[in-house]
């Protein structure tokens, strides 16, 4: 099975205020039918990094089969991750960059990881506020989630 995703996250006051995430997830299923499905969130204390990770994990995580995953996000700090081959670098060094500090977001990098298991994910970057038109989507709807109520803690795992 194919599935497209875009996403995008926010933070109000980046670093450390209130955030979210959207992403718009696409699928074709068994009998050739067109499936869409938003997802957000939004998180009272985070960072625009942070938000840019779960838009990836919620929408890999809401898959219910393996699948063929072409992944867009305008967010260079997780396509490059992929793409650039950074990420295997820092689990080799023990979550350390290249210049020996330590890699921020460990939490959200292993279960990005766990999340992608099961699928094939070619990683996309597009520019963001740009005119694509489902990165827009996702951007009114991690700014949507960010402004809302009832703020989720982003709870950080050591």
């Amino acid at each position: 099975m194919n599935a497209t995703i875009y996403t995008a996250g926010a933070a109000r006051g980046n670093p450390e205020g209130p955030g979210g995430y959207g992403a718009v997830l696409q699928f074709t299923d068994e009998s050739g039918a067109l499936h869409e499905k938003e997802l957000s969130a939004g998180y009272k204390k985070t960072t625009n990094n942070r938000m840019e990770l779960m838009a990836a994990i919620a929408g890999l995580e809401a898959l219910k089969k393996p699948c063929r995953v072409e992944l867009y996000s305008d967010s260079k700090y997780l396509t490059d991750a992929f793409n650039q081959h950074w990420i295997y670098g820092w689990m080799k060094r023990g979550w350390k960059k290249a210049d020996k500090s330590p890699v921020k977001n460990i939490d959200l990098w292993k279960r990005l990881l766990a999340a992608m298991k099961p699928h094939e994910v070619t990683w996309h970057w597009v520019k963001g506020h740009d005119g694509h038109p489902e990165n827009e989507r996702c951007d009114r709807l991690a700014t949507s989630a960010a402004d809302g109520s009832n703020l989720l803690e982003d709870v950080v795992v050591p």
